[in-house]
């Protein structure tokens, strides 16, 4: 009798993730998480802009407008292109 009560609770819990599969892949991801992250305002790219024409430093640059280097560098470089 147990044993019937596990592949049945079995049975539902595949069916719950296939179907959670399923939602994120008519959203569009794998995860259900969005992809990618959100971009900084334009506020703060202008910032980071003006912080960077000002001659100062990538890490000095992120540290002052509380986002990370990585984000400083893209701007940097697309600034550069």
């Amino acid at each position: 009798m147990l044993g019937v009560f596990a592949e049945f609770e079995r049975a539902i819990l595949q069916e719950r993730i296939h179907a959670g599969i399923a939602r994120a892949r008519k959203n569009g991801t794998k995860s259900g998480k969005p992809i990618g992250r959100a971009r900084v305002s334009s506020k703060v790219e202008n910032a980071i802009r003006a912080a960077l024409a000002a001659g100062k430093g990538i890490h000095k640059t992120a540290r002052e407008c509380g986002v990370g280097t990585g984000t400083v560098q893209r701007i940097k470089s697309e600034r550069i292109a």
